[in-house]
């Protein structure tokens, strides 16, 4: 049989347990009725417990209140991570719509490496996509306006010589812009650092393409055949910067309206004869005014 001191520290030790906070609630006896006291004492004895476990859960977080503050500002994921439960429809439309231009450049990108699909035809597309360049025509205009003797040939060319200059500038403007980058990740070359053509969007080849095709179509005369054929070639040279991997189809798109858009403008300010041959005469040197 256990002994009498053995029993009466048993009792002790259960009473010094049940004395702690959390185990106050054993030490009451249950109550019995429907006592007006009962509610009463219930709720004054659930308060002080709920004071108690605020003052122990206060003492414990007061050390740590600064770390745990410094994390929930590190957990906190950046604005542009988190997704959009509810986005608009102009939203989701403009989403679709990038994702399949992004998707069809791809595909169409059959010669931007030499490793592609039709890698073998790579430099016949990229000399064709040269002839659109921007440092191509310039210099061309102004060889040509060089050779030139007559008053109505020197007109075109200044005035063609000034679109292309328009051209490249808005065309590079837009490009800083925007700073869209091609489908495929792709070093610019020489002669689009030197032409400004380093960004997609808008692609300058088809602006330029445009420009000039109808520029010559509306001021020389052509024969059926010829107009056919600058036509022509001013969509293969927008197309060929979109399967050699540098631009959108949407870049393309958007090149031709604004090559067509710097035909009206140049159009809308033509310089005369008289002016052209003003900006020739200080362009060589040879003007005179006083004279």
């Amino acid at each position: 049989m256990p002994s009498t001191y053995s029993v009466r520290s048993r009792a002790r030790e259960r009473n010094s347990v049940l004395s702690r906070p959390e185990f106050m609630s054993l030490n009451q006896p249950p109550l019995r009725g429907g006592g007006a006291s009962g509610p009463t004492e219930t709720r004054g004895r659930s308060k002080r417990l709920g004071q108690i476990k605020q003052q122990t859960s206060q003492q414990s977080e007061e050390p740590t209140d600064s770390g745990s503050k410094d994390r929930r500002e590190s957990n906190k994921i950046p604005e542009e991570d988190c997704m959009q439960l509810n986005p608009s429809f102009k939203g989701i439309a403009m989403n679709s719509l990038l994702a399949i231009d992004i998707c069809l450049s791809k595909r169409m990108g059959v010669c931007a490496y030499s490793s592609s699909s039709w890698g073998g035809c790579r430099s016949m597309v990229a000399l064709l996509a040269l002839t659109g360049h921007g440092i191509t025509w310039i210099i061309g205009t102004i060889v040509c306006l060089t050779r030139s003797n007559t008053l109505a040939g020197q007109e075109v060319l200044v005035n063609l010589l000034l679109a292309l200059i328009v051209d490249v500038m808005t065309v590079a403007g837009v490009q800083r812009l925007v700073k869209r980058r091609g489908p495929w990740e792709m070093t610019p070359g020489f002669f689009d650092c030197v032409a400004m053509d380093v960004y997609s969007f808008p692609a300058a080849h088809a602006s330029r393409a445009a420009m000039v095709s109808k520029f010559l179509l509306s001021h020389l005369v052509l024969a059926v055949p010829l107009r056919i054929l600058l036509v022509l070639w001013a969509l293969l040279v927008g197309m060929s910067r979109v399967v050699l991997g540098k631009h959108h189809l949407t870049d393309m798109l958007c090149g031709f309206a604004l090559g067509m858009l710097h035909f009206s403008l140049m159009e809308s300010v033509w310089l005369s004869s008289s002016t052209c041959q003003t900006l020739i005469s200080i362009s060589t040197l040879s003007w005179s005014p006083l004279f």
